[in-house]
């Protein structure tokens, strides 16, 4: 079929991706980086994460969220779109706190789902501006809760999956399933894509 020309978003090497029958039949997205970049990315073992912590992921991290180099969330929308394709559970990116968002332009967790095609709802809201990566074990433990739920969200005998970017101690995603358990929630789990 048909030939596209396109570069790696991390390395900026030249893209060949052919344009294929199954592609089109199969939901399959067009490559964003080289197969040498993807090779640099070291696979979780873990059921709850695409990937580890390592040098490359440091890189990609900073590069897609604090430089705001948004089109970056389609580095990872393939193996995305298949972990969440057929989730049954409602899918809940963590928020960012308004203040936050506003400094970073975008949200990375609402657009590493968007890039997949991946629907979402947000019922919690961030209610501090701290990060729990400037605090040590008991900070995190004895901090108060860090979201709350939206004004006017039932979330009662639902399932629910959150969605994070990185887990490093699991505070974060502990919080926002303690705050939907409590508001009724029949069931929460979560996912990231890159546990530290």
């Amino acid at each position: 079929m048909n030939k596209t020309e396109s570069h790696c978003l991390i390395c900026s090497q030249l893209l060949k991706a052919s344009v294929t029958w199954k592609s089109l039949l199969i939901k399959q997205f067009t490559p964003t980086i080289c197969t040498r970049c993807t090779a640099r990315f070291e696979q979780s073992q873990s059921v709850t994460a695409l990937y580890q912590y390592n040098d490359a992921m440091k890189d990609y991290l900073h590069q897609f969220k604090f430089l705001q180099d948004v089109a970056l969330a389609k580095v990872f929308r393939q193996e995305l779109y298949a972990r969440f394709n057929k989730e049954k559970a409602m899918i809940l990116p963590i928020p960012m706190h308004p203040l936050k968002q506003q400094e970073r332009t975008f949200s990375h967790t609402n657009e590493l789902l968007k890039a997949a095609n991946i629907p979402y709802i947000q019922l919690l809201e961030k209610t501090t501006t701290e990060t729990q990566g400037s605090k040590n074990r008991e900070q995190r433990l004895r901090a108060a809760p860090l979201f709350r739920l939206k004004e006017g969200a039932n979330v009662e005998h639902k399932d629910y999956l959150l969605f994070d970017d990185i887990k490093t101690t699991g505070t974060t995603l502990q919080h926002a399933a303690d705050v939907l358990m409590q508001a009724g929630a029949k069931n929460v789990q979560y996912f990231t894509l890159i546990e530290g």
